[in-house]
C-alpha cells in the first residue's frame, strides 16, 4: 500500500518540508490545483513525476479568481477522494493552506498581468480572473520553490499568462504545458463538468467537434471568417450561448490574419444551462 503524502497547511511547515527536499538535492515539480481532482489532474501529476525527483501538489480553491456571481461557495471540494488519488500516484507533499494562511489579515498586494491577460478572451468575461490567478500562482511559486510547474493546456490563456509572468519576474520556475485530457467523446475534462445534467452532458462534446472541424477547414485553406462563422453556428444550434470562438496566435494570443504565418490556436468559451465550458486546440 502506498504511503499517504505529507500534508503542509502552514507556510512554516511547508518551508520545512521544501528545505528537507532541497537538502537532499532533489528537484521539485509543482502541480497547482483547486482540488476536485480528475484524470486530467492526474496526467499533470504523472508528467511532473517524469520531470523531477519529488512532486508537490497544491490544493487551494482561490477566492480571488472568483467574481461574486461565480461559484466559489459551490465549487466541488473532495478532499478525501483527492488524498486517495494522490496517494496512489505517490505524490510526496500536498500544500493545503486555507484562505487565512494564503491571504492573512492586512494582505494588500496583487499582480496585474498584461500581455496575454488582456487578449479579449477570458479577461473580457471575467475581468477579475487573471489578477487573482497571477497573484496566487506567484505565491505558490515562491512558497514551494519548484524547478518546474505543470499546467494543463485546457486553460490555455491561463497557461500563457503564467508562463509570461514566471519569465518576466525571474521566478526561476520553468512552466510546462500538458495536453488536455478528454472523455471518450471528446469533452475536455474539468471539475465543473459535474454541473452538467444528462441532456447537457450529451450536447457538451459539440464544442470539441466544432473545434476539430474548424481546424480542418483552416488547414485546407478555407476562408477563416467563414469557417469561424460555421463553427459558431454549429455551437449555438446545439443549444450553447457562445462567448467566443476565435483563432489567435498560439504564443501571444493576439488576433491573427488568415495569411499570417506562425502557430495558431483556436479557443472557445460557451455556456450550456448554468455551466460555462472552455476548450482549445492547435490549428
Amino acid at each position: 500500500m502506498s504511503r499517504s503524502p505529507r500534508v503542509a497547511r502552514t507556510v512554516s511547515a511547508l518551508r520545512r518540508e521544501i528545505d528537507s527536499l532541497r537538502a537532499r538535492k532533489a528537484t521539485v515539480a509543482l502541480v497547482p490545483t483547486m482540488g476536485a481532482l480528475h484524470e486530467g489532474h492526474i496526467s499533470l501529476v504523472r508528467r511532473a513525476r517524469r520531470r523531477a525527483d519529488k512532486v508537490v501538489v497544491s490544493i487551494f480553491v482561490n477566492p480571488t479568481q472568483f467574481a461574486p456571481t461565480e461559484d466559489f461557495g459551490s465549487y466541488p471540494r473532495t478532499w478525501k477522494e483527492d488524498i486517495a488519488k494522490l496517494t496512489a500516484e505517490r505524490v510526496d507533499l500536498i500544500w493545503h493552506p486555507d484562505g487565512k494562511v494564503m491571504y492573512p489579515a492586512g494582505f494588500a498586494s496583487r499582480i496585474v498581468p498584461e500581455g496575454a491577460a488582456l487578449a479579449g478572451l477570458e479577461d473580457r468575461f471575467r475581468p477579475h480572473f487573471f489578477s487573482g490567478v497571477a497573484t496566487v500562482v506567484a505565491k505558490l511559486f515562491t512558497q514551494c520553490r519548484p524547478d518546474v510547474a505543470i499546467f494543463g493546456e485546457k486553460d490555455y490563456q491561463q497557461l500563457r499568462v503564467v508562463t509570461q509572468m514566471a519569465g518576466d519576474l525571474d521566478l526561476g520556475v520553468r512552466v510546462i504545458g500538458s495536453p488536455t485530457v478528454r472523455e471518450r467523446d471528446g469533452l475536455a475534462m474539468s471539475s465543473r463538468n459535474v454541473y452538467l445534467n444528462a441532456g447537457e452532458r450529451r450536447v457538451a462534446p459539440t464544442l470539441h467537434r466544432a473545434l476539430k472541424n474548424l481546424a480542418t477547414r483552416l488547414r485546407a485553406g478555407e476562408d477563416m471568417q467563414a469557417s469561424i462563422d460555421a463553427g459558431a453556428a454549429t455551437i449555438t444550434e446545439a443549444g450553447f450561448a457562445l462567448d467566443y470562438l476565435v483563432v489567435r496566435h498560439a504564443e501571444t494570443l493576439a488576433p491573427i490574419a488568415a495569411d499570417e504565418s506562425g502557430p495558431r490556436r483556436i479557443l472557445v468559451a460557451a455556456r450550456i444551462g448554468t455551466t460555462r465550458l472552455i476548450d482549445n486546440i492547435a490549428a
